[in-house]
């Protein structure tokens, strides 16, 4: 199979295969003689998890730790649910950092006139001044 079945097959772009390929996410496909890549199963079951693994917000490095999971008959679920546990758990971390964020944006704009004045409580705020310019 070439690298564009391939992408039609797994959903990703031919660019984002051979990314993967030269990160070492996935196994080296072999060539052809004329020096195509010529891709088996394992390819496209290896891309799939890489690209769904990446869409729940998992890191390159925690891919290629999934992979050799993947390819590991030894593995033990409980090793994987832990790893999936602590992207949920880091990802919830993000969601309260962002609301924390999101909150400061809102009492700064509460804080702000919004008007044709040169004078800027957020600029203020942001760059740490007490007094008026």
């Amino acid at each position: 199979m070439n690298i564009s079945d391939v992408a039609k097959k797994t959903g990703l772009t031919s660019k984002a295969i051979r990314f993967y390929e030269e990160k070492g996410l996935v196994t080296a496909p072999a060539r052809s003689e004329n020096g195509y890549r010529r891709y088996a199963q394992k390819h496209i079951e290896e891309l799939t998890l890489l690209r769904q693994a990446r869409q729940v917000g998992f890191t390159l490095e925690e891919c290629q730790e999934l992979v050799a999971l993947f390819h590991n008959p030894d593995r033990h679920s409980a090793d994987v649910k832990a790893r999936t546990l602590e992207k949920a758990a880091e990802i919830e971390r993000h969601i309260e950092e962002l609301h924390l964020m999101r909150q400061r944006l809102l009492t700064l704009a509460e804080s702000c006139p919004g008007d044709d004045g040169a004078d800027c409580p957020i600029i203020d705020n942001l760059s740490g001044c007490c007094h008026k310019h």
